[in-house]
């Protein structure tokens, strides 16, 4: 139960991001086939693909950006049992923490004091007791009963993760899922490696999209949003350079087969939130944008608009609860 059901997808086109794109002086060998990746990462489908004229450039690159993704998978993940996060969740204590754990809790910390605590890594204990609910043989439409909700939550609170370059610790019975963050941190993480070898055009989608400049012939990126409510269909289209996207709804999980229970959890009542369809932010950090569309998702409209000016976030795209779309900016 605990694996998300939306596919996640990278792809990174480095260099040249695909024929059709390029300016024809700087277009790639017609024969040159571009290096891929292709496997599964937190919990989820995962590619990369490169296309550079130098062949063994592209392999080179692919192979440092996977093993970067993979060595951060095996600290964040909530899927492998010998991460780093599965240790804490087990012994509630990780005694000299990677760096990017530290880094990553910490700024976990700081979106969860931004918005008044409506982000918050330490849910793992909600999402456990509605997947029990829910896994068992009749279990209530109606959900967990309020005493288990107020149960899971005298087990959470983001602000109770004792976090130290030394030790991070926390106390018994909490549990945290990086699920709302650590796409857009790796996200974030690999762009500076492909940044640091000289990458200047890419497009970087790991479930939070995030790109490199423009693409190669100028023109801006365009990702879409999706339309929850029908497959194939996209709601929006947004241009971005140098900018990175993340989308939260709750169609990405739902407990139930009525979709009223989903991954989207108010830490301060337990309970689900159905408030939008979907959530878009964009911001130049996929950790930024990745950890407030989460947050936004539980926020009326004008909460969220008080919060742009005070957070990195440029623009806010929602689609409500009756398929109704609007777009905030900072």
């Amino acid at each position: 139960m605990r694996s998300i059901s939306r596919r996640r997808f990278v792809r990174i086109s480095a260099a040249a991001a695909g024929l059709g794109l390029l300016p024809s002086a700087l277009a790639t060998r017609a024969d040159a086939a571009p290096a891929t990746w292709r496997g599964t990462m937190l919990g989820a489908v995962a590619t990369m693909e490169i296309h550079h004229e130098d062949g063994r450039e592209a392999e080179r690159l692919i192979s440092l950006a996977s093993a970067e993704a993979r060595r951060l998978e095996r600290l964040f993940s909530i899927y492998l049992k010998d991460s780093a996060l599965c240790q804490l969740n087990r012994t509630g204590i990780l005694v000299d923490p990677a760096a990017e754990m530290v880094a990553l809790l910490t700024s976990a910390q700081h979106y969860s004091t931004v918005t008044e605590g409506s982000f918050d890594v330490t849910v793992q204990p909600l999402w456990d007791l509605y997947a029990g609910h829910f896994t068992r043989q009749g279990a209530d439409p109606a959900g967990p009963p309020p005493a288990a909700i107020q149960a899971a939550l005298a087990c959470v609170g983001c602000g109770r993760l004792s976090i130290g370059r030394d030790r991070i610790a926390m106390p018994r019975g909490m549990a945290v899922t990086l699920n709302g963050i650590a796409q857009g941190y790796v996200t974030d993480k690999i762009v500076d490696l492909l940044r640091a070898h000289g990458v200047a055009h890419s497009l970087v989608d790991l479930g939070e999209s995030r790109a490199i400049g423009s693409r190669p012939d100028g023109r801006s990126w365009e990702v879409g949003v999706a339309d929850p409510e029908v497959v194939g269909r996209t709601e929006a289209v947004l241009s971005v350079v140098d900018r990175a996207v993340s989308t939260s709804g709750a169609y990405g999980f739902r407990f139930d087969p009525d979709g009223r229970f989903n991954h989207l959890f108010d830490p301060k009542t337990g309970r689900c939130s159905a408030r939008y369809r979907s959530v878009t932010t964009v911001s130049p950090s996929a950790t930024a944008a990745d950890a407030l569309s989460t947050a936004f998702s539980l926020m009326p409209e004008e909460r969220i608009r008080s919060l742009l000016p005070h957070v990195d976030i440029e623009r806010v795209h929602l689609v409500d609860a009756s398929g109704k779309p609007s777009e905030l900016t900072a």
